[in-house]
């Protein structure tokens, strides 16, 4: 059978972030792709000047509609803007089967610009986090969750992955990229402890969608392997996710795309 994985998030015109990205990454990784819009955006590698919010009702009977046909075996979130978009996700997931799920809390886009409301900040972490096999915060995400200060080296890193996972998710992997240095360390934290996930740093401006990129690579990964919940499995997978991303961060300049901070490419290996 097919391994497929579906991405709920947002669009970006330019293709280095949202759905556009998530549905290159689940294809370079063996998954098919599917997608549920929770919101279009106006950006550029350049950044975000608008955002049109589809309504919640709406996006609720996309899942719904794509569920009753089509069998997931993965899902991530990603971008879903509202509190009412993000309780709308939630109640479809909570009912039906999607597989392993991945929540990247977006709240910020590369460039600055916000992609959640603080009114939803709540509702991700009551509604959401509790369903989530993965949660992907970096580390200004992980902040705003937890209502505290952003970590500001690897032990805080370590400390804050294991109070995000007791609000519910079953494994968190932190992202250390924002704390600088030679190199870009990760956490992960499963109920069997934690684990440093470490890569060279790339020294690049093409960072657009990395976020996005490393969960739907994860996502991808788990439709294909269906870990369920041998946390070998997932350390496994977050490394081979990690390997992805890295490839991807040092092929973006390869690609030339726009006059901002230019997407990852995530299509590398197969380009060549």
């Amino acid at each position: 059978m097919t391994a497929v994985a579906l991405s709920v998030a947002g669009s970006d015109p330019s293709g280095g972030a949202g759905i556009q990205a998530d549905l290159k990454t689940f294809s370079a990784l063996g998954a098919y792709g599917t997608a549920v819009l929770t919101a279009l955006t106006a950006q550029s590698t350049r950044g975000v000047s608008g955002v049109h919010v589809v309504p919640a009702d709406f996006v609720r009977q996309q899942l719904e509609t794509l569920l009753d046909d089509v069998a997931v075996h993965a899902a991530k979130t990603g971008m879903l803007a509202t509190a009412e978009v993000v309780r709308a996700v939630a109640q479809v997931l909570r009912a039906r089967d999607v597989g392993a799920l991945v929540v990247d809390p977006v709240m910020v886009a590369t460039s600055g610009d916000r992609l959640l409301d603080a009114g939803a900040v709540d509702a991700v972490r009551e509604e959401l986090l509790p369903l989530a096999d993965v949660l992907t915060p970096n580390a200004p995400e992980a902040a705003v969750l937890l209502e505290r200060a952003p970590a500001a080296s690897t032990d805080e890193l370590l400390e804050q992955a294991h109070a995000l996972r007791a609000l519910g998710p079953r494994a968190v992997l932190l992202k250390g990229g924002h704390l600088g240095g030679e190199h870009s360390v990760d956490v992960l934290a499963t109920a069997q402890g934690t684990a440093l996930v470490t890569r060279p740093r790339v020294a690049t401006s093409n960072t657009h969608g990395t976020g996005c990129a490393l969960a739907a690579a994860l996502t991808a990964l788990a439709a294909t392997r269906r870990p369920g919940q041998d946390e070998q499995a997932w350390y496994r997978i977050v490394e081979d996710a990690r390997d992805h991303l890295h490839e991807a961060l040092l092929a973006g300049a390869d690609l030339g795309v726009g006059s901002g901070h230019g997407p990852v490419h995530t299509l590398a290996r197969w380009w060549r």
